[in-house]
């Protein structure tokens, strides 16, 4: 059955906060199907009912899951986050940066000599001398991804 598409300024709203259910068409709960007040394409609702219905209604934690889109791993995250942090531990966390913020300009530059001097050089010595240079912790792995990058531009 097709989740109800709801109000669009709403799902706009949802959608900016990042709290629009992407899988609203697999929430099977009647209530979200029959009851205006109930809305599917809201994570955070979908969420607490979730929770509510698993402890409250005793449904039990696999089926609630299930009825509501979710896998059990989600289910004892969102119930931890809401134990530690109520209705606000349900809402999406925001992800760590897309990109090697620790890396700037003057980071790279600062590699790109030390690849100049020493092209053979492994991530590991630079990312101990990017330490004693610039007091910055980075793991080689951003490093070596840094590097490919600039490759690329070239």
């Amino acid at each position: 059955m097709e989740a109800k598409k709801g109000n669009t300024s709403k799902r706009r709203t949802l959608m900016q906060s990042g709290t629009l259910n992407k899988n609203a068409d697999k929430v099977a709960d009647p209530k979200f199907k029959n009851l205006a007040f109930f809305d599917p394409n809201d994570l955070l609702q979908v969420k607490y009912e979730m929770l509510r219905s698993a402890q409250k209604e005793e449904t039990g934690i696999l089926k609630a899951s299930e009825t509501f889109g979710f896998s059990r791993i989600t289910f004892y995250k969102a119930d931890r986050a809401f134990k530690e942090n109520g209705l606000a531990g349900l809402l999406p966390q925001e992800k760590g940066p897309r990109r090697a913020h620790k890396l700037s300009g003057e980071v790279m530059e600062f590699v790109g000599q030390l690849l100049e001097q020493k092209p053979e050089m492994k991530s590991d010595a630079i990312r101990q001398k990017i330490k004693n240079r610039f007091n910055l912790s980075v793991h080689k792995r951003s490093i070596e991804r840094a590097i490919d990058r600039s490759k690329k531009k070239q």
